[in-house]
């Protein structure tokens, strides 16, 4: 297995809910796997695809991987990864051309050996 993988792409908009309800509509057999009124996740057609609310998360495209692997990459960048109430942690990165990256490992997603 990889020690990185596709996770999700994010987008800010301004009503969760409405977005969340438009791609169901728009997408065929887009589903909901999670939603609040500061996010939502879908999934449609093998993507997952996060909205998000302008000051609490950024645009960005997130990669998982495991949890020795977000240590390592969060010292080799000198950031310090948070802890979400999924119990996943991440950090963000800024990429080329003003775009962030998330780098998220979730508990159990990507096993250890993996790194």
């Amino acid at each position: 297995m990889a020690s990185v993988q596709f996770d999700h792409v994010a987008q800010q908009v301004p009503d969760i809910a409405a977005a969340l309800a438009w791609w169901q509509r728009t997408v065929p057999d887009a589903r909901v796997l999670y939603a609040d009124d500061s996010w939502g996740l879908l999934e449609a057609g093998g993507a997952r695809l996060a909205f998000v609310v302008a000051g609490q998360h950024p645009d960005h495209v997130a990669y998982k991987v495991s949890g020795p692997v977000l240590d390592r990459l969060a010292a080799e960048h000198g950031v310090a990864a948070s802890r979400h109430r999924d119990g996943s942690r991440s950090f963000y990165l800024d990429a080329p051309g003003d775009h962030r990256v998330e780098v998220i490992a979730y508990p159990d997603a990507v096993p250890d050996d993996a790194a």
